[in-house]
């Protein structure tokens, strides 16, 4: 809690108690201080009332509103959430060491091996995943929250006593300018491919946003880059800090050859001239790259490159990223989350080299975003799978059916089949897969929602998944 003076020393009731900082009037409780801030079409201003409804003791605006409580008149509230939650919170992000990921796959893998390679007592995680550390673990609302829920998350961290966060960044963050503030002491880039184009509208915009984590890395930290990626050169030549890279090419963490296997990959790697075996758990080229961003992030902390290798076996891929799911059936269930064309052909990479039987694929595509990439990923999956089963996946206020038109349109094959209720569709998978097949279950992961509408209902293919192997146990 804080007197309005201490975060406002020349407003006009400095004595006036600051219980909390709200963005949203709904979430206002007596004592809080809401600030109005500009979202893409919502403009906090008009939910003043609202918000002193709800008990806000003071606002932060602007522009000059007449109201039955104090004001507080700033040039850009946006602007001013981040340092106004960092002089609320006593600024936490002083006493975290931060490491950043953002790229179009990958963050939520990074930044959690990062966490499970140094140990969650001293490095803090916030993401896709929610926020953990070893005192806590809830799940959160964004990937990367606004500055009013970031900086509180910032001072219970410390408060738990961790030294190092690793965080996911994502471009929409920094679109929004939720980061503006913070300094960096690692920034990686895992990749950048097409997305959230809806949010971005143009390529450059989304590049531009994924390279600003890089720009405010600390003059005296590290930027890890995959030197790989075709946007490479273009990320390094605005990036801070000390260069380190990672990929097939020479690199500061070079890959040299890759053996994959239904529960793990055998990785040879080259460092300071030196070469490497390495056992990872996790399956798939895409996460042998993630692994090595994770690798060069300890290697920048001085962590024993030996020291580091021993702990890979012991790492736990997250929940529902290439997942490969046990129930005792004769074929093979993989979770993922994959929703891009670039996902699914990383994924389909993978499984190319470990199949023995039929791929048969459940996906969809998410309403109310980005419909001109449809048509390339339907074209992709088809070619890659030997049955698709198309199915909802967060439809909003759009048609299932008019989803799954776009996704067959750039094809002319025809071994799918539509069904809407998507766990009518998992359900229709196992009926037809024989033994050494592979059912991916694509595009939601361990979500535990379907977006219908306006509506979060509750969903989790997991839950789906389970409840079929206990309705047909024998």
């Amino acid at each position: 809690m804080k007197k309005l003076g201490e975060l406002y020393p020349n407003c006009n009731h400095p004595e006036l108690e600051i219980k909390g900082i709200k963005i949203n009037s709904k979430e206002v409780e007596p004592g809080d201080l809401f600030v109005c801030t500009m979202g893409v079409t919502a403009d906090r201003h008009d939910f003043i009332e609202d918000a002193i409804q709800h008990g806000a003791s003071a606002i932060v605006v602007q522009r000059k509103v007449s109201c039955s409580v104090p004001t507080i008149l700033v040039e850009n509230t946006n602007r001013e959430l981040s340092l106004l939650a960092s002089r609320f919170y006593d600024h936490p992000e002083n006493s975290l060491e931060l490491i950043g990921i953002t790229g179009t796959n990958g963050k939520t893998t990074v930044a959690t091996m990062i966490q499970m390679l140094m140990g969650n007592d001293i490095c803090a995680y916030l993401g896709t995943n929610g926020i953990s550390c070893s005192k806590f673990q809830e799940s959160i609302r964004n990937t990367t929250p606004d500055a009013d829920r970031l900086y509180d998350y910032f001072r219970r961290f410390v408060d738990s006593g961790c030294k190092f966060l690793s965080m996911e960044t994502s471009s929409e963050a920094f679109y929004r300018k939720r980061l503006e503030n913070l300094k960096f002491r690692i920034g990686i880039i895992t990749n950048i491919t097409e997305d959230h184009l809806n949010i971005h509208k143009t390529i450059e915009n989304y590049v531009d946003c994924k390279k600003q984590l890089v720009r405010q890395v600390q003059e005296d930290g590290f930027s890890i880059l995959n030197i790989d990626d075709r946007h490479y050169e273009e990320v390094r030549n605005c990036a801070r800090g000390t260069i380190l890279t990672y990929g097939k090419q020479e690199s500061t963490l070079q890959i040299i050859d890759t053996t994959y296997s239904f529960s793990q990959t055998k990785i040879t790697l080259k460092y300071h001239d030196q070469f490497y075996e390495v056992l990872s758990p996790l399956l798939g080229e895409f996460n042998v790259y993630n692994l090595c961003a994770s690798m060069l992030a300890l290697l920048a902390l001085g962590y024993d490159i030996e020291e580091i290798i021993k702990k890979v076996p012991n790492i736990i891929a997250p929940s529902g990223r290439v997942e490969f799911l046990e129930f005792g059936q004769k074929y093979h269930i993989l979770l993922d989350y994959a929703h891009t064309t670039d996902a699914f052909s990383q994924l389909f990479q993978l499984l190319d080299a470990i199949k023995k039987g039929r791929i048969i694929t459940v996906t969809g595509s998410a309403g109310g975003r980005e419909k001109e990439k449809r048509g390339p990923m339907g074209k992709l999956v088809l070619e890659k799978s030997d049955y698709v089963i198309f199915t909802m996946d967060d439809p909003r206020y759009e048609n299932v059916s008019d989803i799954i038109s776009d996704l067959v349109k750039d094809s002319n094959q025809t071994n799918y089949e539509k069904i809407i209720d998507r766990k009518e569709a998992i359900y229709r998978a196992f009926e037809i897969a024989q033994e050494n097949d592979i059912v991916l279950i694509a595009g939601k992961g361990t979500d535990n929602y379907m977006a219908v509408e306006d509506q979060y209902l509750p969903y989790s293919d997991l839950d789906v998944i389970e409840e079929y192997f206990k309705e047909n146990i024998n």
